[in-house]
């Protein structure tokens, strides 16, 4: 679990990171040539956006992780004030999943007379009160993996040539955007068609919107 915390950290970071990063140089280059004004505002997303994904995991995972510790306790308070009942329940847990009712009472005691707390939490909460969820793993690996995904499109956009800047952002953003849907579909064992499209699409719907801003209201002030 703790594993799976901060990869899909790390993947939404990611995906975050060249998607958001993309749209914000994508539409000021379309409203100017100049890059260090390009840069510049790329970077400054790049900085606040690592910042705002890290905070927002620890958060988030912190809220987490509170609560499992809640549950934990109370499931410890319910060991010591009711062992047997909690027995009898982790019992009916395991007949639940078709062992006969003698060898689920059998496999209950063996495992409170082990780790009681350590096999209900599993049981009942499927949670490990040993390997709880860690925020600053999700903090730190969103934080990376953001900025990591932010460079992409920041170094593309800045192509000495004006006139392949946008499309060689465009295609370096769809290329490392179908990875990370590759990636993420992997981890979570889904369908790896589906998880690139997605993204794909996001990602050229984000896009299309913010250049199409960036040439609008650029055109409109200047």
């Amino acid at each position: 679990m703790g594993r799976l915390n901060w990869l899909r950290a790390g993947v939404l970071g990611a995906n975050d990171g060249i998607v958001s990063t993309a749209g914000l140089v994508i539409g000021v280059a379309a409203a100017t040539n100049n890059r260090a004004a390009i840069f510049t505002a790329g970077l400054a997303g790049l900085a606040a956006g690592a910042m705002s994904m890290a905070v927002g995991e620890y958060v988030s995972v912190s809220t987490q992780r509170d609560s499992e510790r809640a549950m934990v306790a109370k499931e410890r308070l319910e060991l010591a004030q009711l062992p047997h009942t909690e027995l009898l329940e982790l019992a009916e847990i395991y007949e639940g999943k078709g062992l006969p009712p003698s060898l689920a009472l059998d496999v209950a005691k063996a495992l409170t007379e082990h780790d009681a707390l350590a096999a209900h939490a599993e049981a009942e909460l499927g949670i490990d009160p040993d390997d709880l969820t860690n925020p600053w793993h999700a903090a730190i690996a969103s934080m990376i993996s953001f900025t990591m995904g932010a460079l992409l499109p920041l170094l593309a956009i800045l192509n000495p040539a004006t006139g392949w800047r946008i499309p060689g952002t465009v295609v370096v953003v769809l290329v490392a955007l179908a990875l990370t849907g590759y990636i993420s579909a992997r981890l979570g064992g889904a369908a790896i068609g589906r998880a690139v499209l997605r993204v794909v699409l996001g990602g050229i719907l984000a896009m299309a919107v913010t250049y199409g801003i960036g040439r609008l209201f650029g055109t409109a002030v200047s």
